[in-house]
């Protein structure tokens, strides 16, 4: 059978030619895809807005926590990601920018740290010691970096 003929056997039968394993998503796929969206909007806003938990960082891990999973669902709702797709190659791509992604913030938080702990004065201040006042006896000049009063 020559190609020509399985393009024409293919556009007969109502498939569209250039349909992959992972195809485009139909209208259902997507607004499930934009609902989930908007839930996983408005739960961490609300989160939020209302203090819901209390504890700033629990509602903080809680919204990323959140935002993983909406990363997720855009992943496979929008962009069709999934192990058929391309033959796998789109997944590879995807766990090797991850791989690079948590290289990147991990040993920047590292730096960030021992830069803190190495480069700080011990009290973590930003106020520099107050001058210490040099007594001068009567008839003696100051230093040059004191002024008397």
């Amino acid at each position: 059978m020559s190609v020509a003929s399985e393009d024409a056997n293919v556009r007969g039968s109502g498939r569209d030619v250039h349909e992959e394993p992972g195809g485009h998503g139909s209208f259902r796929g997507y607004m499930t895809g934009f609902l989930l969206s908007v839930v996983l909007t408005a739960i961490p806003f609300w989160l939020v807005m209302s203090d819901v938990l209390g504890a700033p960082r629990l509602t903080g891990l809680v919204v990323m926590a959140f935002a993983v999973v909406q990363i997720v669902v855009h992943m496979v709702y929008f962009l069709h990601m999934n192990t058929r797709s391309e033959g796998g190659w789109t997944i590879l791509a995807l766990i090797f920018t991850l791989t690079l992604v948590l290289i990147t913030l991990v040993g920047s938080v590292w730096v960030m740290y021992h830069l803190d702990t190495n480069m700080m004065p011990a009290d973590h201040g930003m106020h520099m010691p107050a001058p210490q006042s040099v007594p001068v006896e009567p008839g003696t000049a100051a230093p040059p970096h004191q002024h008397q009063h």
